[in-house]
């Protein structure tokens, strides 16, 4: 079966940015998603920036909805993020953390980390097809849950990501999330195939992932390029500064590319 996408809700967002709901029809799944657009008009399709959400969370959760309107109205990227296993449009009702978290662990957790990776790169493959988003110019952020899911996703997609902004997780988790998340071993194991430059956010008084186990998968990511940066704080917590440094961070490596690749032609 052709991968399909069927368009939903459009939408002005700030600045005449474009907000166009969608649900990509897949031989055994569908994945729902939104996509952020820069103004029109734009010569050329834009760099594209993949947003991950974090647990209890959704595709158009205030977080990546802020980010997503940032980048396309004030940088001129797209933005894109799709709900999370048994988030957001793939449940008809949303659940209790303790539930989703249940049902992960029973399909088991390798299983679901596969298969949002496979997810994830059949939207970027769609949009690129569709000439709507340069695919060849990728970045990846997402905290907490938006890294648990984007480590695999980041390690498929290699060279093709200019960067990553992760964060929030680490390898161990604490006693609040079910034991049958856990998998140290293969989230160590994407964390070294990672090669692009990256940016990770620790929270220092974090009560879900441990500072040490944080501490640890960035020690563990393969990216030569890599930088920590910490606050103060439990998990939840998030300062004004630290969401600009994930901005600027993203902007400056895909406006790079963007001039490297223009001064090649």
């Amino acid at each position: 079966m052709d991968t399909v996408i069927e368009w939903t809700d459009r939408r002005i967002v700030d600045d005449g940015a474009v907000e166009q709901g969608f649900r990509l029809a897949r031989e055994a799944s569908v994945v729902p998603g939104m996509l952020w657009l820069p103004p029109s008009p734009i010569s050329s399709p834009p760099a594209l920036v993949l947003l991950g959400h974090g647990g209890s969370g959704h595709k158009s959760s205030e977080r990546i909805g802020s980010l997503a309107r940032w980048f396309a109205s004030h940088v001129g990227l797209a933005a894109l993020a799709i709900d999370g296993p048994y988030h957001g449009e793939r449940v008809p009702n949303p659940l209790p953390a303790a539930e989703y978290q249940a049902r992960i662990a029973e399909e088991g957790i390798d299983v679901v980390l596969d298969r949002m990776a496979d997810d994830w790169q059949a939207a970027v493959d769609a949009l690129g097809a569709l000439g709507i988003a340069d695919t060849d110019n990728l970045a990846y952020l997402g905290m907490s849950m938006g890294t648990r899911f984007g480590i695999p996703l980041a390690a498929a997609m290699g060279d093709q990501l200019r960067c990553v902004v992760l964060g929030k997780f680490g390898l161990w988790q604490g006693p609040a999330l079910h034991k049958g998340l856990e998998a140290p071993e293969r989230i160590a194991a994407d964390a070294r195939r990672i090669s692009a430059p990256a940016l990770f956010h620790v929270q220092w008084h974090d009560e879900i992932f441990p500072k040490d186990g944080q501490l640890a998968l960035f020690d563990t990511l393969g990216s030569q390029d890599k930088q920590l940066v910490g606050h103060t704080g439990q998990h939840a917590e998030t300062k004004p500064v630290a969401v600009t440094l994930w901005r600027d961070f993203v902007s400056r490596h895909l406006a790079a590319h963007a001039s490297r690749a223009v001064s090649r032609r």
